[in-house]
């Protein structure tokens, strides 16, 4: 995003930051930070810190430019007065090993911020124009204020919704306790609110959404299209437990195929979860292959399913994804894995494709517009 901006309009490589999960080549002359990713690192904060200097420090007529994708709420990182970085990690960490999804794992962290929930724009004076593309599915699509945590954009959620996402023992009981004691401070009016839509301090703040999990489908049935499969698309997004969406959707891409000739490439977009319960490694795309393998191979003769991260990175692991086919769970067995349910009750579904060679490997690939579902049919 940032090379191409620049390459538009040079000037603006001059003064700025690029905060990425990984490392990226010199873009003008702006500072790079290699930030962590889910999880914040101390180069988060310092892009963190660098971004509120930055839009605080704008000059008459300057106007600040935010190229925004999914991961920015862990890249840039600011924790609110009373609080370290390591209480914010711990508190993401609690929320997404709890299975809760993105919108409320952004709202807690812009409940925890002093960038995000549009507080970036307000140290703007609210002078900003942002360029995002997004990840955020549900509930409602490629939400303003879930993208990054939105840090230039009004924000609707408040400090009791942050703290309803917070309620389940399992949850609760990883919870930092200084975490709940700033949002219980919140919710009672002891700390300012993240500003609300209509904020009239937010009214020169401009947004544009430019690229989404439409555009990924849409990239994805071209290829296909050029290769000679015919071609459909699952309207509704993929959300959900990853393990316990799989056969659903496998059954879906049954029913839309019925009528298709072959052969027939079905097509689905969206951003899974995956509830943490064992010592493993694996991420969302993988656990949805896993669980997905038994139904591919009950409803199919011959057929492939893919699901992977467009950022190439699949939870905390080098994979983007993995591939499942009629003949997993037979290979699988031939080679002495055993069966999927004891990989999945583990969260160790990288466990099981990396000896079949079955992961998809494809490295960061610049962008993040959340996942990618591919189902081939013989």
């Amino acid at each position: 995003m940032a090379e191409a901006f620049v390459e538009a309009l040079p000037a603006a490589g001059k003064r700025g930051i690029i905060a990425a999960p990984q490392p990226v080549a010199p873009v003008g002359t702006l500072a790079r930070y290699l930030v962590g990713h889910p999880r914040p690192n101390g180069e988060s904060a310092r892009a963190g810190r660098h971004a509120l200097e930055l839009a605080s420090g704008l000059r008459p007529g300057e106007l600040l430019v935010v190229l925004l994708s999914g991961g920015a709420s862990a890249g840039l990182a600011a924790p609110m007065d009373g609080l370290t970085l390591e209480d914010k990690a711990e508190a993401a960490d609690a929320l997404m090993a709890g299975g809760v999804a993105i919108d409320g794992l952004n709202c807690l962290r812009k409940h925890l911020s002093s960038i995000k929930g549009g507080r970036l724009a307000l140290a703007a004076g609210g002078r900003c124009l942002t360029l995002a593309i997004s990840d955020v599915v549900a509930p409602r699509p490629d939400d303003p204020a879930v993208i990054g945590s939105g840090p230039t954009t009004p924000d609707p959620t408040t400090y009791a919704d942050a703290i309803r996402f917070c309620r389940s023992p399992a949850v609760r009981a990883e919870m930092p306790a200084s975490v709940m004691t700033l949002l219980e401070r919140g919710a009672r009016g002891g700390l300012p609110e993240t500003p609300a839509p209509g904020d009239a301090r937010l009214a020169g703040a401009t947004f544009r959404l430019v690229g989404s999990r439409e555009d990924a489908v849409a990239g994805a049935r071209r290829e296909a299209e050029r290769r000679g499969f015919a071609v459909a698309a699952l309207r509704e997004p993929v959300i959900g437990e990853a393990r316990l969406v799989a056969p659903h959707l496998v059954a879906a891409v049954a029913l839309l195929a019925e009528g298709m000739r072959r052969p027939a490439c079905v097509l689905s977009a969206g951003e899974t979860t995956v509830r943490v319960v064992g010592p493993g490694r694996g991420g969302r795309n993988q656990e949805l292959a896993l669980a997905g393998a038994g139904e591919l191979a009950r409803r199919f003769e011959t057929a492939v399913l893919a699901s992977v991260g467009t950022d190439g990175i699949d939870g905390p692991t080098d994979a983007a994804g993995a591939v499942a086919d009629t003949g997993t769970l037979g290979r699988a067995a031939a080679s002495g894995l055993g069966p999927p349910a004891r990989y999945l009750d583990t969260n160790d579904s990288l466990a099981f494709f990396d000896p079949l060679g079955d992961l998809v490997r494809t490295g960061p690939t610049g962008t993040n517009v959340g996942d990618l579902q591919v189902a081939l049919i013989a």
